[in-house]
């Protein structure tokens, strides 16, 4: 029978947290939850905590955890109620916790992500700002804790599964010419051009086949979400810029491929289903049941591919072109990101003006060399400084986007 291992979750209301206590609930012999974490979900972290029981949970908000904690004692549940980012840190780097999963999404994952890797922890990265903001740093920090790093995302996954263990010694050492991440194309593959500009936040987060939450699901319908992956593949795989391609799928049936030297193509797929690459990481080496329906391709049909549209997308250039640029320039890229998809979401940007954003921000911030931590954050605030200084000299816009969404 295997070791029982000991979990945190960090970002356990959403729906990668949610989706990592399914695969728990299913062996209960194999896994124990010891820490939950969340940013301000209650009630829903509530009602994790009464079923799992877990020694400490953690809110990123005080007030919500002040009401947390009040829920628990009421109920009889004992938990530990910590705030706060050091207490993320904490929960993350808990002697006892052997595994942890990242899935607080955006910036606000890096510390504690970066804390599970120093503790030399087993680390399922669902939190890919942490690679894309501070690669160099997190992937130290893994060497020097003794950490395991094994991706969550599903194309990141796939391609872990298609490549030899001996990987990390270099691509070309095991005969890999180069990787694919196939992308689904979100829900406006095939929209005409001049309606992008009318897209409604609800029209942007209706993924036509993964059920994500909204930030996510933006940076799907941009492709934004591609090009982060791509960032974050050249780290999780030593690829550059030229050994990455992304094919989109809508199917999203072949999560990822690997073409070798010799013409071979390995893919890994699968159902769009979250559980498959989560239970795999937890299970790692071995498999473990997923709860996942299985996958019949004579029912699917037919698979398509085509190659992305750089005008409809142009979001997925300027990752490659981050990318390329190295140094600060992902962290500036994905800070820019999560400001220009905040404010479309708020009703203050249109869809179609989210690369103009990330791209003005991008040639205003000067390229650094970012070797700690506090460079990343630097980086990172800089970026929003310019971003919201983007945002205020394009006011006037602004309020015509509004008023001609709501007309």
């Amino acid at each position: 029978m295997a070791a029982l291992r000991h979990l945190t979750i960090l970002g356990s209301t959403g729906s990668v947290g949610i989706n990592t206590l399914d695969v728990v609930a299913r062996h209960p012999e194999r896994f124990r939850i010891a820490a939950l974490a969340a940013r301000s979900r209650v009630d829903v972290l509530f009602d994790q905590c009464v079923r799992f029981r877990p020694d400490v949970a953690v809110m990123l908000e005080a007030r919500a955890a002040e009401q947390l904690d009040h829920r628990l004692r009421s109920a009889g549940v004992e938990c530990s109620v910590r705030c706060g980012t050091h207490a993320l840190e904490q929960a993350a780097a808990l002697p006892h916790v052997d595994t942890v999963m990242a899935a607080i999404v955006g910036i606000a994952g890096l510390r504690p992500t970066l804390a599970a890797a120093k503790a030399g922890k087993k680390v399922l990265l669902a939190n890919k700002e942490s690679l894309v903001t501070a690669g160099p740093v997190l992937m130290d920090a893994v060497r020097e804790g003794g950490a395991t790093l094994l991706p969550i995302d599903s194309e990141h996954n796939a391609i872990f599964q298609a490549l030899p263990r001996a990987h990390q010694q270099g691509l070309e050492s095991v005969g890999v010419r180069r990787v694919l991440l196939t992308a689904s194309g979100g829900p406006f593959r095939m929209t005409p051009l001049r309606q992008l500009e009318h897209v409604t936040p609800d029209e942007a987060c209706a993924h036509p086949t993964w059920v994500m939450g909204r930030k996510i699901s933006v940076d799907s319908a941009t492709m934004m979400n591609k090009g982060l992956e791509v960032i974050e593949a050249h780290w999780l795989f030593g690829a550059g810029a030229d050994q990455i391609e992304v094919l989109i799928h809508p199917e999203s049936v072949i999560h990822s491929l690997v073409e070798y030297v010799d013409g071979s193509v390995i893919a890994q797929l699968g159902n769009p289903d979250m559980r498959t690459p989560i239970a795999f990481a937890l299970g790692f080496p071995e498999r473990i049941d997923a709860g996942v329906e299985y996958l019949d391709l004579s029912r699917i049909g037919a698979l398509h591919f085509e190659r992305p549209d750089m005008k409809r997308f142009p979001c997925l250039k300027l990752a490659f072109a981050a990318l390329r640029a190295g140094g600060s320039a992902a962290a500036v890229l994905n800070a820019a990101n999560e400001v220009a998809v905040e404010s479309f979401l708020d009703g203050r940007l249109s869809f179609s003006r989210i690369p103009a954003l990330i791209e003005s921000v991008l040639e205003r911030t000067a390229p650094s060399a970012p070797r700690s931590l506090e460079d990343v954050l630097a980086a990172d605030s800089e970026a929003r400084l310019q971003a919201g200084r983007w945002l205020a000299d394009a006011r006037t816009g602004t309020r015509s986007v509004r008023k001609t969404r709501s007309a």
